[in-house]
């Protein structure tokens, strides 16, 4: 990916939180509406597919605009990094489970590298507020990557550094190995698109997916 990419998602989206103060917290909206249109989950493990699971504060922003990118298969919201099994939302919300919002991605590496999905990931949320993503605060929003494996560690390490020269203050993001992914509450999957109109998807997601779509239209 050019990096071109990466400094105009920089000065237009990396921003897109801090920007919204008059949005509202997002562990107060709890409005729930059922899937019309969801994306079709796609099963790991074949030869032909590759898993991410990144936490960049609010899943629901990750989510979306991972959705948008070529080659990313399938992306479900949920929850990793913490030391009770199967936590509900609100249980994370409170801190105490130790886990973070998370997306997990599966997809082609044919299409998209990890190279590529990480450099989207360091540009679409400030990588230096520990535990923090504009209104959104608590470790459940902390930066971090869960590696799959060896090859994704130094991967990793690489983009953060790579970040690091892109950020004025230091990259705080976590690296991590997976150890568990929980699958968040049905209403949480597919959310913006399923909820374009609710208030935090106007204000903080709506404006990162659109200049996302913006940036890649103009490289086709």
């Amino acid at each position: 990916m050019k990096q071109t990419l990466l400094v105009f998602l920089l000065s237009t989206l990396g921003a897109a939180c801090h920007s919204a103060q008059d949005a509202p917290q997002k562990d107060k909206v709890m409005q729930i509406n059922q899937p019309t249109k969801p994306v079709a989950d796609v099963q790991p493990g074949s030869s032909q597919t590759e898993i991410a699971t990144l936490g960049g504060g609010c899943f629901w922003c990750v989510e979306a605009v991972y959705q948008e990118m070529n080659g990313v298969l399938s992306v479900a919201s949920g929850y990793s990094g913490g030391h009770i099994a199967n936590p509900t939302y609100r249980e994370i919300c409170t801190g105490a489970t130790g886990h973070a919002e998370v997306a997990q991605l599966v997809y082609d590496p044919a299409v998209v590298s990890f190279e590529e999905i990480l450099e989207v990931f360091f540009t679409v949320h400030d990588p230096t507020t520990l535990n923090r993503q504009g209104n959104d605060v608590g470790t459940q929003y902390r930066s971090v990557i869960y590696y799959h494996n060896a090859a994704q560690k130094t991967i990793a390490e690489a983009a953060k550094e790579a970040a690091s020269e892109l950020w004025d203050n230091p990259v705080v993001t976590e690296i991590s190995p997976l150890d568990k992914f929980y699958k968040a509450e049905e209403y949480h999957q597919n959310y913006y698109r399923n909820n374009p109109t609710q208030s935090y998807c106007v204000h903080v997601v709506g404006p990162k997916v659109q200049k996302f779509r913006e940036k890649i239209q103009g490289e086709t």
